[in-house]
């Protein structure tokens, strides 16, 4: 078992700022916190990457943006025209959502080849840029069955993209009482994410991921990066005296 150090864990955490009322006050103050503390990226909204890559134009800290977000229901050419103006004002990770219903209704070929228009579409700008796009499918694991979450998972992954993704963490799922039922990531279905792309692609936990024993609990099920907008709290609040089982 090995020890966890802080500046390797913060290498984990993409910092995030999505609510629909961020601020320019906002992003700016998340970009300073990602560079101090390490963070791998910041993600936010596609409206504010430019800004957000201006600021880190000097610094290690990535850009992450979101597409098709947070229900996955444009079309595939918007998702790709997104992700190729994202790309062109900066973004180097590009998260997008899964259509979900493809996946619900068993509709593999679709939900594999919405994927693919969003790779084909960030290799080809990351070519154009000389840079290379990192592509995370976000599978919004609280409306799938475990079947579904290995079928979503396989169609990343033939589809070419390099990471898959528990969350949006903006779902409201139901029970048929109309009880709210949870949204986030979870040590179960991280697990089964791993377990199906097997160590060539990349898991991202996002979603309720608020204390530094949750997010180690992801790093030790499989996940490979957390995102969280949480990360100061979690920088804070950090004990050199953790360990962790495994880290991808």
């Amino acid at each position: 078992m090995d020890y966890m150090t802080k500046s390797k864990f913060a290498s984990y955490i993409d910092h995030t700022l999505l609510a629909p009322t961020a601020s320019v006050k906002q992003i700016s103050q998340l970009c300073d916190e990602a560079q101090r503390y390490g963070f791998a990226s910041v993600c936010v909204n596609p409206v504010y990457v430019k800004l957000a890559a201006e600021t880190l134009a000097a610094s290690s800290v990535k850009v992450c943006t979101v597409i098709g977000f947070p229900l996955g229901a444009s079309t595939s050419s918007v998702k790709a025209f997104e992700a190729r103006d994202a790309i062109k004002n900066g973004a180097r990770e590009i998260d997008m959502v899964i259509d979900v219903g493809a996946i619900k209704e068993g509709r593999l070929s679709n939900a594999e080849a919405d994927i693919a228009a969003v790779v084909q579409a960030c290799r080809e700008e990351g070519e154009k840029c000389g840079k290379n796009i990192i592509v995370k499918v976000i599978l919004e694991t609280c409306f799938l069955s475990d079947g579904e979450v290995v079928d979503a998972c396989k169609c990343a992954r033939k589809a070419g993209a390099d990471f898959v993704k528990t969350s949006t963490g903006f779902a409201n799922p139901k029970s048929l009482d109309g009880n709210s039922l949870p949204n986030g990531a979870s040590e179960h279905h991280v697990k089964l994410m791993r377990e199906t792309v097997g160590s060539e692609m990349g898991v991202k936990a996002s979603g309720g991921i608020r204390s530094v024993r949750t997010a180690i609990t992801m790093l030790e099920a499989g996940a490979s990066r957390i995102g969280t907008s949480s990360g100061v709290s979690l920088m804070e609040n950090w004990d050199e005296s953790v360990n962790i089982k495994a880290a991808y």
